[in-house]
């Protein structure tokens, strides 16, 4: 069946339809010592603990009109943090026999939201490389709904919430639910494109590649800073501290380690 913009259709009950929005994100950083990888670490160990990542998820539930039942949070030592958010799709009356669960073992930050047949989970993952002169933080971040509930309405909020040199979005629409006729229906919107729920400001700044299977209503799309400030990617002092040839290295290096990672392939630096 397909859908017309603006059409309204009358469904046999509950939507069936299982939306699933997956957003992955990822800051470099050069850190040239082993006590620049550390702080940097530190850093985002501390601006993305359990309880930033509880206020990002909450305001995800609640931009895409879900209602949180119950919150169990867990820090790690040295580093990471978990968390599980229950919520449900309509208002909430009451929470019988709600808990805090701490998950096991120190695992990198793990965020959870369950919905009515549905959930929201954040990982994130803080990496150096093995010579120490590039550490990246990446952040996993999957919403995926039943009903009517969208999950790309908290797209630009999640894209706003992160420091991100690098995105890579997935949108997936599964399963189908049946109009009143019993005819069924694959997809209860029109979309072409991730970009379509991304604002004119945002894809300004991104370089852009879009991969959709339009048939099977798989949406791909990965995006690159187009602008590059060696100051944004030094931790603890700006590039006047470095020489000319030291500025041209470091940048090189950067630059193959965002471009590695928006193409998915190793390129290699001399």
């Amino acid at each position: 069946m397909e859908i017309n913009p603006g059409q309204h259709i009358t469904l046999h009950g509950f939507n069936n339809l299982t939306k699933s929005l997956s957003f992955n994100m990822y800051d470099v950083c050069y850190t040239g010592t082993k006590a620049e990888r550390e702080a940097y670490i530190a850093y985002i160990d501390e601006q993305y603990s359990s309880d930033r990542l509880k206020k990002i998820l909450k305001t995800v539930a609640e931009i895409i009109g879900a209602h949180p039942l119950n919150i169990a949070q867990q820090d790690y030592v040295p580093q990471g943090a978990s968390v599980t958010m229950l919520v449900s799709e309509g208002p909430v009356v009451e929470v019988p026999n709600s808990s805090y669960e701490e998950s096991p073992g120190p695992l990198p930050e793990n965020v959870v939201i369950q919905l009515d047949k549905s959930h929201i989970t954040v990982h994130t993952y803080p990496e150096y490389h093995p010579d120490e002169e590039i550490s990246t933080f990446r952040a996993d971040i999957d919403v995926s709904t039943c009903g009517e509930i969208s999950p790309l309405k908290a797209l630009n909020y999640l894209i706003h919430s992160f420091d991100t040199d690098i995105m890579t979005l997935d949108y997936r629409v599964r399963g189908f639910t049946r109009d009143v006729n019993g005819q069924k229906l694959y997809i209860d919107h029109q979309i072409s494109s991730i970009q379509n729920y991304i604002p004119d400001s945002i894809i300004e700044l991104y370089d852009m590649i879009d991969v959709n299977v339009y048939q099977e209503n798989i949406f791909h799309t990965k995006c690159k800073l187009r602008d590059f400030d060696l100051n944004n990617y030094l931790f603890g002092f700006t590039k006047d501290k470095l020489s000319k040839q030291e500025q041209i290295n470091i940048t090189e290096r950067l630059k193959v380690e965002m471009d590695e990672i928006f193409y998915g392939k190793n390129i290699g630096w001399p």
